[in-house]
């Protein structure tokens, strides 16, 4: 595998996909992390001699194109951090975009629009690739976000272009998610929260295995807790995954993964107030609560592991954070991995709502590693193969 580095950019122009796939307000750059992330391996190819072309989608227009979801906006913000003017095409592929790449000069910029206003960017459409592959002669992939997803610009693209190669952050994530795994310093912990326990359950399967602790928060929390026979009164879980969690369980005995579930919940009898009702062991929760948060044993239990541990991998909130009455227990585990950092530990967080929660928390410069990606982290850390790090010959 090609690195970065190696590329020798001599009147190169560079096509860079990054994931500018960014949260917008009011026609603005909401949040700027993915942008930033980006600006390495950006400015690498500037000052080494090369043009850069830039591809990224921005939200799921279904291929048809929508002024909220221009990526013109995001453009200026480029503008602002490199401190200099770029060039924009309205249409990624039409020939007047890829005439205004071919007539770049080495250091200027180049965004295309919006990817998936194409159809093509999703089915990797043979055609569609080719057409963006003429905007560079060589190929670099930094958009770690997407890399769980066979598009034609992460995938297609590197059949039309010989030199492909990750880019800084694409490196990065892969050597933190993959290799914090296999090579963990011990004790390893993982934390694991929110409410999409279909996609988390294959991490809990392999954690098990390799971790020497297992914590469950948030909503995902209540199916195990169902399945073990206690009254969750209206709180969200999935019916079609008890056996499931049955299954995980029974395999954490066997195995030497200390699997921990709460022992205590915040709870309300109505979300939209904003307001808890009680706290309440997890055996003594009413039917007509809802649980909304871990409670203060659960959140002190799970502290003092975390911050007895060299390495914490955390995905997924411990309640409603974006509520400030439900956000106690993503604040404490954050605080918590913040001085288990501070003392030398190794702290990773899985992108998605963990990340924006060390955001909002201004504990975003405590943490070792914080993803972009949300679903692209799931997978890498559950050990899949990733297709556009397979096309780069990363796996």
């Amino acid at each position: 595998m090609k690195s970065l580095e190696s590329l020798d950019f001599d009147n190169d122009r560079a096509l860079i996909r990054v994931d500018f796939n960014v949260p917008m307000s009011e026609g603005k750059v909401a949040d700027d992390f993915r942008i930033q992330a980006a600006l390495p391996s950006i400015k690498h190819c500037i000052d080494h001699g090369a043009s850069v072309v830039l591809m990224s989608h921005l939200g799921r227009p279904g291929g048809v194109p929508s002024e909220d979801l221009s990526l013109m906006p995001v453009g200026e913000t480029l503008c602002d951090h490199l401190e200099m003017s770029i060039k924009f095409s309205h249409d990624c592929v039409s020939d007047d975009a890829i005439d205004v790449s071919h007539e770049l000069q080495a250091g200027e910029v180049h965004l295309l629009e919006n990817l998936r206003f194409h159809t093509g960017e999703t089915k990797n459409d043979h055609d569609f690739a080719s057409r963006l592959a003429q905007h560079g002669t060589c190929f670099i992939n930094d958009a770690f976000g997407t890399s769980h997803r066979a598009h034609a610009s992460n995938v297609g693209v590197t059949d039309f272009l010989k030199n492909c190669t990750p880019g800084f952050l694409m490196s990065e994530e892969f050597k933190f998610l993959h290799s914090a795994v296999i090579r963990p310093k011990r004790p390893f912990t993982i934390v694991l929260g929110g409410t999409k326990i279909g996609t988390k359950l294959p991490l809990v399967t392999r954690f098990i295995r390799e971790a020497d602790n297992v914590f469950i928060g948030g909503g995902m929390a209540f199916t195990f807790l169902k399945m073990a026979g206690h009254k969750i009164g209206k709180s969200i879980y999935d019916d079609s995954l008890l056996q499931t969690a049955k299954q995980i369980v029974e395999m954490s005995k066997s195995l030497n993964c200390e699997f921990h579930l709460p022992s205590d919940i915040v709870v309300t009898e109505d979300i939209s107030s904003g307001q808890d009702s009680a706290v309440r062991k997890v055996s003594e929760i009413d039917n007509n609560e809802i649980g909304v948060d871990i409670g203060p044993e659960t959140i002190d239990q799970f502290c003092e592991t975390i911050n007895g541990s060299n390495t914490v991998i955390w995905n997924g909130p411990m309640g409603i954070f974006e509520t400030k009455a439900y956000s106690g227990g993503t604040k404490a585990v954050a605080e918590a991995l913040a001085q288990m950092t501070g003392r030398g530990g190794l702290s990773i967080i899985g992108g998605g709502d963990s990340a924006s929660a060390v955001r909002e928390l201004n504990l975003w410069s405590e943490m070792t590693h914080i993803s972009t990606g949300g679903g692209a982290s799931l997978e890498l850390l559950a050990g899949r193969e990733l297709p556009a790090m397979k096309a780069l010959g990363m796996v």
